[in-house]
């Protein structure tokens, strides 16, 4: 498991009144788009257009709590349709030195993330890649985020060349989520905290402060 490993309970689940006036409004348009562009591509499961508000979107905003007060360089490792990364850039849009990259391989997931934050009017950058394109060191942020990505062995692997001394990760997790650490711990020495995802039962919150390479670690994913 990692290095340093804390547990809490469950806290009360988020919901659309702990945002913004503002933030709510965006998120209705982030709805309205994402329900009419999912007829023509797989954003998300037809079954999960109905559960948008209590399920995906609440799960981002879970992560608000988790993000220091400091942070100003945001990036979102496969985005997808936008979970966590666009949902957390809406909410955080009152940080006006913030900064947000959304990474996403898929050139037709890229185009509504663009065309979700044009209609929403939110900055961030959109980047049509592959995380295991970036070079090392190529840059550093405060935070990364991802949902439903990969394994801690792979997020570590993608997230530690971006990461700073004081960056910190927040990927949402699942039922295995013990499991993955100790797979990992094998190649990395991963500080971090476990919290109860607040709206899936099974679901848990990552939250990594340091990942450092074990010896030997090179280019294993």
């Amino acid at each position: 498991m990692s290095e340093t490993n804390k547990k809490s309970s469950r806290p009360t689940a988020p919901g659309f009144q702990n945002v913004s006036r503002e933030t709510r409004q965006r998120l209705e348009v982030f709805i309205s788009l994402l329900s009419k562009w999912n007829s023509r591509m797989n954003l998300v499961g037809s079954g999960e257009i109905s559960r948008l508000k209590d399920r995906h979107i609440a799960d981002s905003l879970q992560l608000l709590k988790y993000i220091p007060s400091g942070a100003t360089s945001f990036l979102d490792m496969g985005s997808g349709a936008g979970f966590p990364g666009l949902i957390l850039a809406m909410a955080l849009q009152e940080r006006k030195e913030a900064r947000f990259t959304l990474v996403e391989s898929n050139a037709r997931k890229c185009a509504f993330l663009r065309e979700a934050a044009r209609l929403t009017d939110i900055r961030v950058q959109v980047l049509n890649r592959r995380l295991e394109d970036f070079r090392p060191g190529e840059r550093v942020v405060d935070l990364i985020s991802a949902r439903a990505l990969a394994s801690v062995d792979k997020l570590s692997h993608f997230a530690q060349p971006f990461l700073g001394i004081n960056s910190r990760c927040l990927f949402l997790k699942g039922q295995y989520l013990d499991e993955e650490l100790t797979k990992a711990s094998k190649c990395w020495i991963i500080k971090s905290e476990i919290h109860a995802s607040q709206t899936d039962p099974s679901g848990k919150i990552l939250v990594v402060n340091d990942v450092q390479a074990r010896s030997g670690n090179v280019n294993h994913v």
